[in-house]
């Protein structure tokens, strides 16, 4: 992987998870301030995207290639598929209480927080995907690596 393709990958981790943390402070504002906690099963599921979000987006930024090797490689997608499904989730979840409604509640109107969920739901899609199109292919093995430490001890010596 050049070095470019690594800086985007990496980069994109990271403002993927800023704009994940986004939607979830979004949700949390929506939950506290404008009375969405006493909506039934939505409130709920306001503070549950916020709880969601957080996590996810904390694991995202977390130094996680300090994990052991198999741990790393697993955790990074794993984590970055959790975070589309959630800003997905939260989309779709948008789309049902704008059209046909959800759990009884239907939305009107695109406030400001709508507006701005909907884009921090797309940005979290598009640089987690990036990420995930650009990191580090899953199935390099043991032996890939023992040989990349090989040339780079070799080249200290």
């Amino acid at each position: 992987m050049s070095t470019l393709s690594h800086a985007v990958a990496r980069w994109s981790r990271y403002l993927g998870a800023l704009a994940l943390l986004g939607v979830g402070l979004d949700h949390l504002q929506q939950f506290a301030v404008d009375s969405y906690s006493v909506i039934p099963t939505i409130g709920t599921l306001f503070a549950l995207n916020f709880a969601a979000a957080a996590m996810i987006a904390a694991a995202l930024a977390a130094p996680i290639q300090r994990l052991p090797t198999r741990a790393a490689r697993l955790a990074t997608p794993l984590l970055s598929l959790a975070g589309i499904g959630v800003a997905a989730g939260s989309l779709a979840g948008l789309v049902l209480s704008e059209t046909t409604g959800l759990f009884g509640f239907t939305e009107t109107g695109y406030r400001p927080a709508i507006l701005l969920s909907i884009g921090l739901e797309a940005a979290t899609i598009a640089l987690l995907g990036v990420h995930l199109a650009l990191r580090r292919p899953p199935h390099a093995t043991r032996a890939d690596d023992n040989r990349r430490g090989s040339r780079a001890y070799a080249e200290l010596t």
